[in-house]
């Protein structure tokens, strides 16, 4: 069985146009559409024809322009499909467009909490101690300092407790798993969170490989199973006719984290759902009514496994269901996590601020 999502709210596509031009619709497009080429043109041809875009804008033309610039090509057996350029592209304009909300604040290197020898210079001094590097001596406040005592009319004597020296902090390295939760409630009741948990997937990936590339990140789905993606499939994930699988979800990401060599380890875990399933002996055990405390207290056991093993879980909730709530509670006390209650269109903006700011709080 095959779910499918094509509902396209209006608003979302005039603020898409006015805002943003034909290539970052067409990137949504795609997205909603699992990668789907023809389909998101197909779309776009409908959206035109419901005066959504001008009659004025050649669509063919645009189309046309896509293959020139290596967006779109041609599998084997002719059909359109998304080409390196067009991948590269998305991931791009989904950080682009996230990263612009975030505030300044939110920006800049992920770092220790405490200062010490490091590569990143502060702009803070402190006074000299026996040992500082000294290239990281501040010449002004040094001889500021000296001026300060002494005949003005004499030589400026440099007396050691003059010298102050630049604050520097340690960077770090951290590797993350995202787990994007693909059961069929992330498409339900006329709300798409599937989309934006991609382009948030996405944006991250971009970010880390353009301004952290010390840094690693690996994205798994969970439905009823969980299994690891690449990076350049996330386009082209759907949602299926799934449970939610929570706990094999936070099994797949230790197994993954214990690949990385990287000091700080997190994961971060997109819901809308409580558990409903769970892996025994092979077998898939269900139940989607209330909590199942059997399911439940083997997933917080999973939790408190992540813990032990310094992996925080950072869950990001699209949902405020009082069940799921209650769940992600007892995770994340077990776990000593966070959560945030977010809605999908802020969704992108909580992430890549906790990525950016977090990191400095799990260096030992």
């Amino acid at each position: 069985m095959r779910s499918r999502y094509s509902y396209l709210d209006p608003e979302v596509i005039r603020q898409l146009l006015s805002e943003m031009g034909l290539r970052r619709l067409f990137n949504h497009l795609l997205l909603q559409s699992a990668g789907d080429v023809e389909e998101a043109m197909r779309w776009m041809r409908a959206l035109q024809e419901r005066g959504l875009i001008g009659e004025d804008i050649d669509l063919e033309s645009f189309f046309a322009k896509l293959a020139e610039d290596n967006v779109i090509g041609e599998d084997a057996n002719g059909n359109l499909t998304l080409a390196a350029g067009g991948e590269r592209q998305i991931r791009r304009d989904a950080l682009d467009q996230i990263f612009g909300g975030l505030k300044k604040s939110a920006a800049g290197n992920h770092s220790v909490a405490t200062a010490g020898q490091g590569a990143e210079r502060l702009t803070e001094t402190r006074q000299y101690r026996f040992g500082d590097d000294p290239m990281s001596i501040d010449s002004v406040r040094t001889l500021q300092n000296a001026m300060k005592h002494g005949d003005p009319s004499d030589p400026i004597q440099i007396a050691e407790d003059d010298l102050e020296v630049f604050e520097t902090e340690h960077n770090s390295s951290c590797a993350t798993v995202v787990m994007i939760d693909i059961s069929h409630s992330m498409i339900l009741y006329g709300e798409d969170r599937i989309t934006p948990a991609k382009k948030v997937a996405m944006a991250l990936t971009e970010l880390i490989l353009t301004k952290y590339p010390r840094d690693s990140i690996d994205v798994l789905l969970f439905g009823d199973e969980a299994v690891e993606v690449p990076i350049s499939e996330i386009p082209f994930v759907k949602v299926g006719p799934f449970h939610t699988n929570t706990r094999a979800g936070l099994e797949l990401a230790q197994r993954i984290l214990r690949r990385r060599k990287h000091s700080n380890k997190q994961i971060f875990m997109i819901t809308d759902g409580k558990p409903s399933a769970l892996t025994e002996n092979g077998r898939l055990y269900t139940n989607s009514f209330g909590l199942d405390m059997k399911i439940v207290n083997r997933t917080l056991e999973e939790a408190d496994r992540c813990r032990r093993a310094g992996i925080p879980i950072t869950t990001f909730m699209l949902a405020t269901d009082p069940m799921l709530v209650n769940f992600v509670e007892q995770l994340s006390q077990i776990n000593r996590g966070r959560a945030f209650y977010t809605s999908p269109d802020r969704l992108g903006e909580y992430i890549l601020a906790d990525y950016i700011r977090n990191r400095r709080k799990f260096v030992h």
